[in-house]
């Protein structure tokens, strides 16, 4: 793919303006109220002989239970620092010796399922959604999309705030050390919970989804976002209830209210995450402590394993 975005130097200055419903704070406070974060941890038997692994339920979003994974390093007593991480579109929480890179660098880590997901590649997932009875396309992306209170991503990111409050819960685990982290719309959602949860050690934020919605869905053909226009082309009447529920997950939105340290990463090649939507969650993000990594010839893929290690790198001088 060629570079189709704004230049870099434009972006490093790119801080749009974004629209913001007058009740986001009330919207969000109302559907965090009064849900709680119960855990259900059971031992996890598996092959690996380094790492010990449970098998995590804890209510998300209506009570809903949630799996996860939990992994940190074998026979260690001490409480560790914990990342929570999120999964991309389509992806469930697969098989436990799949994501170990955290744990093998000495952390624990919880991999949060994505309710209603699993079926689009990985090794599927274990969480239905209870709750996506409401109208709307058949991706996640789209289900429930003519009212915020209905719409899937409301649900997605209310787990997403409650898997925090779990691992918090979860033994060897130090609750004033959490960082959350994820890819895509892992990365859309570890930006949300950092704009919900005030006290996060740090953010590890990369190429995140649903940020600066609109321009992305005016500039790319690539799924998702790609599904909202399919969805807008056959319910014509629907715009103005579409745009509005999507300024209420709208990663700008969560990232003027966040203030963690916060590692970002974009490609500039990226069709499916453009790099313009992230540096306006970028630019507006409200921490002082905050980088990009920049990929200049990278598509959503992003960094891969160099990323992974400056993630690394970086935590480790803030640890």
């Amino acid at each position: 793919m060629a570079l189709f975005d704004l230049p870099l130097d434009r972006l490093r200055t790119y801080r749009p303006a974004v629209p913001e419903p007058t009740d986001f704070d009330a919207f969000w406070a109302g559907s965090l109220a009064g849900e709680p974060s119960l855990v259900d941890v059971r031992p996890e038997p598996t092959e690996l002989r380094l790492v010990d692994t449970f098998d995590v339920t804890f209510a998300g979003f209506g009570g809903a239970p949630i799996r996860a994974w939990y992994t940190r390093p074998a026979s260690v007593t001490a409480d560790l620092p914990a990342i929570v991480e999120y999964l991309g579109y389509g992806r469930g929480r697969g098989l436990p010796h799949e994501r170990l890179t955290f744990a093998a660098a000495g952390y624990a880590h919880l991999l949060m399922d994505s309710r209603g997901q699993g079926d689009q590649y990985g090794s599927g997932g274990d969480t239905p959604d209870p709750h996506g009875g409401a109208p709307g396309g058949p991706g996640p992306v789209t289900r429930g999309i003519r009212d915020p209170h209905d719409y899937y991503y409301r649900r997605l990111v209310v787990d997403a705030v409650r898997a925090v409050a779990a691992v918090r819960a979860l033994p060897g685990v130090a609750a004033d050390r959490v960082v959350v982290a994820g890819n895509s719309q892992g990365g859309g959602l570890a930006l949300a919970v950092a704009g919900l949860v005030p006290d996060l050690f740090a953010a590890l934020i990369s190429v995140p989804f649903l940020c600066h919605v609109g321009r992305a869905i005016e500039i790319t053909d690539a799924a998702p976002y790609s599904e909202i226009v399919t969805y807008l082309s056959v319910h014509r009447e629907a715009g103005d209830a579409v745009y509005r529920t999507l300024s209420y997950v709208d990663g700008v939105n969560f990232a003027r209210r966040a203030t963690a340290p916060a590692l970002f990463a974009t490609g500039l090649r990226d069709t499916v995450c453009p790099p313009s939507t992230v540096f306006a969650a970028y630019n507006h993000y409200g921490g002082r402590d905050r980088t990009v990594e920049v990929y200049p010839f990278n598509h959503h893929e992003g960094g891969e394993a160099v990323h992974a290690r400056r993630q690394l790198r970086w935590l480790a001088d803030r640890l």
